[in-house]
């Protein structure tokens, strides 16, 4: 059951279901500063911090004192603590952002926060076009799961199958035993080659390495190209981050999966997501990751964390009312990107848009692709 004490400034914003229609922003104003003041008074350590940086939360009156004046707490925080808004038995999900090794991110949901996070992928993935009451196979280039796994990535793959019914699924990191895993190249393509001949389309999911290496294993192999059905997708979560060294282009990518698969450009979807902030960025037939409405998308100085012109590369941070469960609605990533202006995209879609230019620094933590990264070398 919902908590009734959530502001219903919050929950009237969250039930907005149109991702790319404008709205109000004093109404994102407005939920974003009852529910700051909400972390304030269920989180402690969230007390402390805005105090610490001299916030007054009656203050917070626009989305430029929002981005100038809220701190963003950065994401690699909750891979050493773990901080909740929430009582132990408020906790509907628990989930950690990487795989086998390193250090894992625990962000716990409750039930408010992650049926609308769910909602939300369901509202930007439907108006891509993806909803189908046609069954699909699908290949799912991510970990196979089991009982007890909780790597956020494995949860999105699960969810990104109900968009469509199974007829059959293939998981490309196999289940090997004692919570291991590898990566299964022949039976990858030996699916693929079965799913050609199916009268039901293809789903392709997960992290864009692992297609590309199963491309490249097929021409290392002399195969020649298959053609899926149509009306088939690819839909890429995760990155390259393991395998940043042999990643290739996006053009050459897309131009790979159209000879090798037959799946047109159109009919992929990059997707760009995490654990600690869960709001769908979505990939539009022009391959831009759009901001919906329920979000705001800063890019931050890598120095000083100070918002950077549009076109300047800095910091991805997010600002977002969907999440009550724990002061992650402002959130600065490890990720150095670009934001593009409202208007500026040729698919039509008005919203402003980003690109992810990839990782900054290094670092021993690893993330859900580093990990996969890791069983694909072995393999």
């Amino acid at each position: 059951m919902l908590s009734p004490t959530i502001p219903n400034t919050v929950r009237e914003f969250c039930e907005i279901n149109q991702p790319y229609h404008a709205v109000d922003e004093q109404s994102f104003v407005d939920a974003m500063r009852d529910l700051t003041r909400w972390h304030q008074q269920h989180c402690d350590w969230y007390a402390n911090y805005l105090q610490q940086n001299k916030v007054d939360v009656d203050q917070l009156q626009s989305v430029d004192a929002l981005i100038h004046t809220l701190p963003p707490v950065h994401a690699n925080f909750f891979k050493h603590h773990e901080v909740k808004s929430i009582t132990d038995e408020q906790v509907a999900l628990h989930l950690t952002s990487s795989g086998t090794t390193g250090q894992k991110s625990q962000v716990f949901f409750d039930e408010f926060t992650i049926f609308h996070a769910r909602r939300m992928v369901n509202d930007t993935l439907h108006a891509r076009g993806l909803g189908s009451e046609v069954p699909a196979n699908y290949l799912v280039n991510a970990f196979e799961p089991y009982s007890g796994f909780k790597v956020g990535t494995s949860n999105t793959n699960q969810y990104l199958m109900s968009f469509a019914p199974v007829a059959e699924a293939f998981w490309t990191l196999r289940l090997v035993g004692a919570d291991k895993h590898e990566y299964d190249a022949f039976g990858t393509i030996s699916a693929l080659d079965r799913f050609k001949n199916s009268e039901h389309p293809t789903r392709i999911i997960g992290f864009p390495a692992f297609l590309h290496f199963t491309l490249e294993r097929m021409a290392a192999l002399g195969l020649d190209p298959i053609q899926l059905p149509e009306n088939s997708w690819v839909v890429f979560g995760g990155g390259w981050k393991g395998h940043a060294d042999k990643a290739i282009s996006r053009e050459q990518l897309l131009a790979n999966i159209e000879y090798w698969l037959g799946i047109p450009k159109t009919h992929v979807i990059e997707t760009f997501g995490s654990v600690e902030h869960s709001i769908p960025y979505v990939g539009c037939s022009e391959q831009h990751l759009h901001v919906p409405v329920w979000s705001k998308v800063v890019i931050r100085d890598v120095r000083t964390l100070r918002p950077v012109a549009d076109g300047e590369t800095g910091f991805l941070s997010f600002i977002s009312p969907y999440i009550t469960s724990t002061p992650a609605h402002s959130v600065v990533m490890g990720d150095l990107a670009v934001l593009h202006p409202a208007g500026s995209c040729s698919c039509g879609n008005p919203t402003a848009w980003f690109e992810v230019k990839g990782r900054a620094g290094t670092s021993s933590n690893k993330s859900c692709a580093a990990a996969a990264a890791e069983v694909l070398s072995n393999a």
